[in-house]
């Protein structure tokens, strides 16, 4: 495995445009974000609390102008632009929770940073090539992902040139010894957990590149790391494919995690005490603000083609 440090890259020039987009973003919207949809909402468990956050969300979208639908059995919510490219990135983000949980970081921070992804990018050109997925069904075996990508993705005449899968993106703590290490990876990392983690395979290995040369370049105050699996190895490693992003592996479709590692570092970790006041939500907005510079350069590349 590869390890990448944003740090180790030579910066370019921040973008003036981007810099007064990030603005809009602040912690305090997060934070509404993350609370509003801190409630147990297992698709099971919490059948009703759960088609509720879909409809919020749906609405969420809608507010700023996409096009909304939901898919599929599982009811994944989409939202695009009105007119979509033949090429897009797909930003995604699980919105169910395991039973009993509010489910604050596993996953009401990664929709907080999707939502305000998506409302910075219809800010910034509405018709950028840029789909968004809420999925459902992730903690039951990403059912909603593998839908998506089995069921819908081959119908609807575009290409994906890379996903972005936040999967908890909102815990971090400076503290010695507050990061660890999946048990098996041959990786090292800091033991301090207040980076940013992107996980992807060789099919992503280009993507990913030019994520960290961007969060460089936009966030450079954000420590970012990113873990390359080499040469296929990753089906050896189980606890590589435990989100969203691995029904895009599985196609052969260059897709990035981004995470704060999860259980590796969050105490909080599939428990009732997952609420909103254990988040970092300075650490959130980077977050955000670092994955939108990142779809939006992405997203110009597509266009400039």
């Amino acid at each position: 495995m590869l390890i990448r440090k944003a740090s180790r890259l030579k910066a370019g020039v921040p973008s003036t445009l981007l810099q007064e987009l990030f603005a809009t973003i602040t912690p305090a919207m997060l934070r509404g974000w993350v609370e509003r949809i801190s409630i147990p909402r297992h698709m099971a468990a919490n059948p009703e609390a759960n088609a509720a956050v879909a409809e919020w969300l749906a609405k969420e979208f809608s507010d700023w102008d996409y096009d909304v639908q939901f898919q599929g059995e599982f009811r994944n919510v989409i939202a695009q632009p009105p007119v979509v490219a033949d090429k897009v990135l797909v930003v995604g983000a699980h919105y169910d929770s395991v039973p009993t949980t509010p489910g604050a970081d596993d996953n009401g921070s990664a929709v907080a940073a999707m939502l305000g992804c998506a409302k910075m990018c219809a800010e910034f050109l509405p018709e950028l090539p840029v789909v968004f997925v809420a999925f459902n069904g992730e903690e039951d075996g990403l059912l909603g992902s593998q839908d998506w990508v089995a069921r819908h993705l081959p119908n609807t005449g575009y290409r994906v040139e890379c996903a972005h899968v936040l999967e908890m993106v909102g815990y971090a703590s400076s503290a010695p010894g507050s990061q660890m290490i999946p048990p098996g990876l041959p990786i090292s990392l800091p033991d301090r957990g207040d980076f940013i983690g992107l996980l992807t395979n060789r099919h992503g290995a280009a993507a990913m590149k030019t994520a960290l040369q961007t969060i460089r370049t936009e966030r450079p105050q954000l420590p970012a790391y990113g873990v390359e699996v080499l040469l296929g190895l990753e089906k050896y490693f189980p606890v590589l494919h435990r989100s969203d992003h691995a029904p895009f592996w599985k196609a052969g479709i260059p897709s990035i995690m981004w995470t704060d590692t999860s259980e590796f570092r969050n105490p909080h970790y599939h428990s009732r005490t997952d609420t909103p006041d254990t988040l970092d939500y300075d650490f959130l907005t980077q977050v955000t603000q670092a994955v939108t510079a990142v779809v939006l350069t992405q997203a110009g590349s597509i266009l400039s083609k």
